[in-house]
């Protein structure tokens, strides 16, 4: 895959040249770069080429961090709620 299929909107690029963005920020520009892969692509794939081209040369920025996150296993899944999922569990 190359540069062009794995950020076609240039998002991830943009992201790395706003002076003092946050964590925050890079996730919300993360999450419209995943929506604007084309269905069918590889996400990781693609994530791995924009480490290769940007996160390697900015190791600190916050992105990178977003990046590597994104490759990262999710965790195990978890009860959530209060009493409504104590119902559900018990039902």
């Amino acid at each position: 895959m190359d540069l062009a299929e794995a950020d076609p909107k240039g998002l991830v690029r943009e992201s790395y040249r706003i002076e003092g963005i946050t964590p925050g920020e890079c996730r919300s520009i993360f999450m419209d770069w995943a929506l604007s892969i084309p269905i069918g692509r590889a996400e990781a794939d693609a994530v791995r080429v924009l480490i290769a081209t940007y996160a390697l040369a900015a190791p600190d920025h916050p992105m990178s961090a977003v990046l590597q996150q994104a490759l990262a296993a999710p965790g195990p899944a978890r009860r959530r709620g209060g009493r409504i999922g104590r119902q559900a569990a018990g039902a």
